[in-house]
């Protein structure tokens, strides 16, 4: 498996998941699992089912973190050294050239993206046009309405 790029906050995130499918989830749905087989007859129990999906749902989940954990590559934006150019882990400000709307994003590790909270994936079009360019660069990328243009206005390291 190749390397997996994340920041400290996407690592401390799964972490997070991590702990709580350990302590919580996966104790909780084993008790599912044993109540439902205390009622007996499994053929035609619907929570014991419920309950057998669930678990494989976590365990699945469970190793594909430790996977991603074992293979990652922290990097923490405050510490690089972009030489003003767009690099995984930095925030960028870009001003969209049809509407002259400006927006900040961090590009982030697929874990971690979340539009609403101003991280993008480092595998999202607009990401991969973004990378290796610098303020005063513009960037076209092929978005579902079309190609979109914008102008980098900043990019920071923190």
């Amino acid at each position: 498996m190749n390397q997996i790029p994340m920041t400290r906050v996407g690592q401390e995130l799964l972490k997070k998941e991590l702990q709580q499918l350990k302590s919580i989830d996966r104790p909780m749905v084993i008790q599912a699992i044993s109540e439902a087989r205390a009622q007996g007859d499994l053929s035609e129990n619907a929570e014991y089912d419920a309950a057998k999906e669930k678990q494989a749902f976590i365990e699945g989940r469970l190793a594909e973190i430790e996977a991603k954990l074992s293979h990652a590559t922290v990097i923490d934006p405050a510490s690089l050294n972009g030489e003003g150019k767009c690099v995984f882990g930095s925030t960028v400000t870009i001003e969209d050239l049809d509407n002259e709307k400006k927006s900040t994003y961090q590009i982030v590790g697929d874990d971690e993206s979340d539009i609403k909270g101003n991280k993008i994936s480092i595998n999202s079009p607009l990401a991969k046009s973004l990378i290796g360019k610098e303020a005063g660069d513009v960037v076209e990328f092929e978005s579902p309405g079309g190609v979109k243009s914008f102008e980098i206005l900043k990019v920071q390291y923190i």
